[in-house]
């Protein structure tokens, strides 16, 4: 049985350069999860586990149908609810955020139903029944790949917004961040992550 790896099935998805790029993100199916506060919260570890939880539930579930596929890539969605504020100055437990991780095309909801019900049998836990399984575009994006901990990450957003402001472009959505290493494991100066973000030219 031939396992489907979605980093390389949509390769251009999950690669970026060290400096900014303009490029067109198609459609794709994710399982998700909503929360609010900081990322190194136990609420934000929760959110992880449950959404991992039914991750596998569905991978379990195709590999029986010999349709296997690696679990893929953590992401994020960030936003803050006052938009008229720069969102580094927002304190982290305000910060909202979309967990995601992306699905093969061929996952169903009775896949995704039956995985969130495997899941509460093996642990109690209301958090599964928040995980949802949704399509999300974003269409044309500003991206690049940033290598170091998270805390300076501040340097490579300047860099993005420079850059947009230089081709006539403006924010269109919410921040987005592909973890390719795994932050519980990799030395913070490894770390790689792809910032992401909808754009859009300036209205004249």
């Amino acid at each position: 049985m031939t396992k489907l790896d979605l980093t390389k099935a949509f390769k251009s998805y999950y690669s970026a350069t060290i400096e900014p790029q303009v490029v067109e993100i198609g459609k794709g199916l994710f399982l998700t999860i909503q929360g609010k506060g900081d990322p190194n919260g136990e609420a934000f570890a929760e959110n992880v586990a449950a959404l991992y939880g039914v991750a596998y539930g569905i991978k379990f579930l195709c590999k029986a149908e010999t349709r296997d596929f690696t679990v893929s890539k953590l992401e994020g969605f960030w936003w803050v609810e006052d938009t008229t504020q720069d969102p580094l100055t927002i304190p982290r437990e305000e910060w909202r955020y979309e967990l995601a991780i992306r699905m093969p095309d061929y996952v169903t909801t009775q896949h995704f139903t039956a995985a969130v019900s495997t899941a509460e049998k093996k642990k109690k836990s209301a958090l599964f029944r928040q995980v949802d399984l949704k399509t999300i575009e974003e269409g044309s994006s500003l991206q690049l790949l940033h290598v170091g901990p998270f805390s300076t990450e501040p340097a490579s957003l300047k860099k993005m917004d420079d850059f947009m402001h230089s081709k006539g472009l403006t924010w269109n959505g919410r921040h987005h961040e592909i973890y390719l290493s795994d932050f519980r494991k990799t030395e913070q100066e490894k770390l790689k992550t792809i910032l992401r973000h909808p754009v859009k030219v300036v209205s004249q």
